[in-house]
């Protein structure tokens, strides 16, 4: 459950048959997936539940679920049933799973509510990437097959990685680059910096937190990442 002090920031709901039932059924929920810009809090959401829940997945299964993401992808019609489970509109009867993305100040968790099979969670993310714009699909299809590459704790690394991004703040996530603007010190009200503002302050801000000039030894190698990663956001956008 969400604390008082966290506020949610995407979340899929997922309905399903039961463990024990004869018949497989699966249907979507509540979906507050923002994707904007990709992969968006949304992506992660979506990744992270595919991430925590592939690999107690049958292994004869997966080349499947890989080839069923690449047919909501390109927004194919998908022959139901698809996985041992029918996708459909009833939730009747269907039991829930929910899953959540929250934030706490700057900081990024998930919350997974799970109470059916792993695949049912899995095929539950798969079929929420079918309910956005063809667009977004393309975008986020690459971060669902990273996201079934991962081995390991879902934690800021895993949002990074998902993310192509060496931070996993909110901030840089849902507005790269007013987060990029203000790590690397640009003053309020800054809009279009130059590519020379731009390398200058990346160079101010780099000795800064180097540690012979006052920096943290500790934090000093995450700084100097993210800073590389604001001037690379930058400076993107320039061109």
């Amino acid at each position: 459950m969400t604390d008082a002090s966290s506020q949610l920031l995407a979340e899929v709901e997922i309905f399903h048959s039961r463990t024990q039932s004869p018949t497989r059924r699966l249907s979507l929920g509540n979906l507050v997936l923002p994707v904007d810009p990709a992969p968006g809090l949304g992506g992660l959401l979506l990744g992270g539940i595919i991430a925590a829940h592939l690999h107690e997945v049958a292994e004869e299964l997966v080349p499947d679920v890989h080839r069923l993401v690449l047919q909501v992808d390109r927004g194919d019609r998908v022959v139901q049933p698809r996985l041992l489970h029918r996708y459909q509109i009833d939730r009747q009867g269907l039991s829930r799973s929910r899953h959540r993305l929250v934030g706490d100040g700057e900081r990024l968790s998930y919350e997974f509510e799970t109470n059916g099979s792993a695949l049912q969670q899995v095929l539950g993310a798969i079929y929420s990437l079918e309910r956005l714009d063809v667009l977004v699909r393309h975008a986020l299809t690459p971060v669902l097959h990273k996201a079934m590459r991962w081995r390991g704790p879902l934690d800021a690394n895993f949002l990074s990685y998902l993310a192509g991004s060496s931070t996993s703040s909110i901030t840089a996530m849902t507005d790269p680059r007013a987060w990029a603007l203000e790590l690397l010190g640009f003053p309020a009200g800054t809009v279009s910096p130059t590519k020379r503002d731009v390398q200058r302050r990346y160079r101010e801000s780099l000795r800064d937190a180097h540690p012979d000039h006052g920096g943290s030894i500790n934090e000093a190698g995450q700084r100097i990442e993210q800073l590389g990663e604001a001037r690379r956001v930058l400076l993107a956008a320039i061109q």
